[in-house]
């Protein structure tokens, strides 16, 4: 077995249906808990609602932190602590990024949110969305290795204004546990991500303000 084909390997319950059933019960969970978050309210208490969100839609357990970042915080990384627990205000921006098991599958799922009218806000929260879809279009379309996919997101960034994170660079899902593959990122793979068995991460940040932008889904 070639090293590429041993970070892509999979349990014997594994099914393409299965994570795509993942990922589909993960974004139910996120928009409603997106319905849910209002200006006024803490960091730590979004995160309880989702936590509640998650029990009530029947997830299995959640196989990665909870995370759901506000204003300033959107600018942390996955294994980064929040500073303090802040407001969301009137016109600010969070993200929300949920990792949980579904019918013994790994879903994972982010995207961000925008309260109020800030106008630079509300495009980076669209540029982070666009970018995600020209790259996920890229790998589709090209069938290039990981490594090529963060190589043309940072470029892209760039060129729409942004600054690509490239500390996030994407991750394996499959049946739960993955973590027993030792993958690494997907931005340091170097064959094509074959389907249903990675995340591609996006996190952008405002070249000036305090803020950025987080989008993920699965290549499927």
């Amino acid at each position: 077995m070639t090293a590429s084909a041993a970070k892509e390997a999979v349990g014997e319950l594994y099914s393409l249906d299965a994570m795509k059933y993942a990922q589909s019960m993960t974004w139910r969970a996120i928009e409603q808990l997106s319905e849910l978050i209002r200006p006024g309210m803490l960091e730590s208490e979004a995160t309880a609602l989702g936590k509640q969100v998650l029990t009530e839609l029947g997830m299995q357990r959640i196989w990665h932190p909870l995370l759901i970042r506000f204003g300033a915080n959107t600018l942390k990384t996955f294994k980064q602590r929040s500073d303090g627990d802040p407001r969301l205000g009137e016109h600010d921006i969070y993200f929300i990024d949920l990792g949980a098991v579904w019918g013994g599958h790994e879903g994972d799922a982010g995207a961000t949110f925008t309260t109020g009218n800030d106008p630079e806000m509300l495009a980076c929260a669209a540029a982070c969305k666009t970018l995600f879809d020209q790259v996920e279009r890229y790998w589709r379309e090209e069938q290039v290795a990981g490594q090529e996919l963060y190589r043309y997101a940072a470029e892209q960034a760039e060129a729409m204004g942004w600054v690509l994170n490239l500390d996030i660079k994407g991750h394996r899902v499959s049946d739960f546990p993955h973590a027993i593959y030792r993958a690494g990122d997907l931005g340091d793979f170097a064959a094509c991500p074959n389907v249903g068995l990675w995340i591609l991460e996006i996190q952008l940040a405002h070249p000036q303000r305090p803020f950025g932008a987080f989008y993920e889904d699965l290549l499927a």
